[in-house]
């Protein structure tokens, strides 16, 4: 990732938390041309499918048009949204995650809030907005502006409720070559650190369904659905995306390790829990 200087993805990874509340003023023009650049060369995923991201008002001239794109007042005094859209045939979702979670910590680094909208949304307003074709949808976006001093009571209201500080345990998460046994971080090797960031990764409600476990040279990615959440006639598969977003941290926090390796799909030949889905493996070098 190219990051601002002296800024390492792990220490981004710690800083980002989603941040509802905003001052409302202007990003500085240096910061808004940086971000604008970044945003707008993140065009393909890791599964090679086309994604495109825009920044959308994020001038002060535009200030009066944000209060037309509607958030249902679960942000307030954003300086601009990021929206992508991505074809509505696309089956790898995960691509849409890892992008936009590799634009997000670009953001923190920047010194700027940001916040994941995966349903609350007017999504024919944000649609409209980058000029969204027939053939494409936008699963979700994220907005970013100047935090403020304080979260706002609607803002803290979130937080409490779905439970952001809190994370699951180690061993809920990750697990050993069987996919039953959990996996413990003395056990985990050179990807210690690399599953902690994992574990800070931010999914849709803090439902955190991802599930690694690590087998011998390879690390087995797999989604563990959350009963009753998704709603394919309403909300794109946010699950899938939260899939890309951990993904981000684990493949990313790799390169500033050095530990090498890339995304593989396998055909597993042993039996893992019915209730999880495979995704997609690390296939270590």
């Amino acid at each position: 990732m190219e990051s601002p200087p002296s800024q390492s993805v792990s220490n981004l990874i710690q800083l980002r938390s989603s941040w509802r509340s905003c001052t409302g003023q202007a990003i500085a023009a240096d910061k808004l041309k940086l971000l604008d650049n970044y945003v707008n060369s993140k065009t393909e995923g890791i599964g090679g499918d086309k994604v495109r991201f825009e920044l959308v008002a994020a001038r002060a001239e535009d200030s009066e048009e944000l209060r037309g794109l509607g958030t249902y007042g679960f942000i307030r005094g954003a300086s601009g949204f990021i929206v992508g859209a991505v074809d509505k045939q696309i089956d790898n979702l995960e691509d849409y995650g890892y992008l936009m979670e590799d634009i997000i910590l670009f953001a923190t680094g920047l010194g700027l809030a940001t916040c994941w909208l995966g349903g609350s949304f007017r999504k024919d307003n944000f649609s409209s907005r980058i000029n969204i074709q027939p053939h494409e949808i936008v699963p979700a976006v994220v907005s970013v502006g100047l935090p403020a001093d304080n979260r706002n009571v609607i803002d803290r209201i979130i937080r409490n409720v779905a439970g952001s500080k809190n994370r699951k345990e180690w061993e809920t998460l990750f697990f050993e070559s069987d996919f039953q046994t959990p996996l413990k971080r003395e056990s985990a090797g050179k990807y210690a650190q690399v599953l902690d960031m994992v574990r800070l990764s931010p999914s849709a409600s803090n439902k955190q369904p991802w599930r690694y476990a690590l087998d011998e040279n390879q690390v087995h990615l797999f989604l563990q659905r959350t009963p009753g959440y998704r709603k394919p006639n309403f909300f794109c598969d946010l699950q899938r995306i939260d899939m890309g977003i951990s993904m981000y941290h684990f493949d990313s926090v790799c390169k500033e390790l050095n530990v090498g390796g890339q995304w593989t799909n396998q055909k597993l030949s042993s039996t893992f829990p019915k209730n999880w889905e495979y995704i997609i493996s690390w296939d270590a070098d």
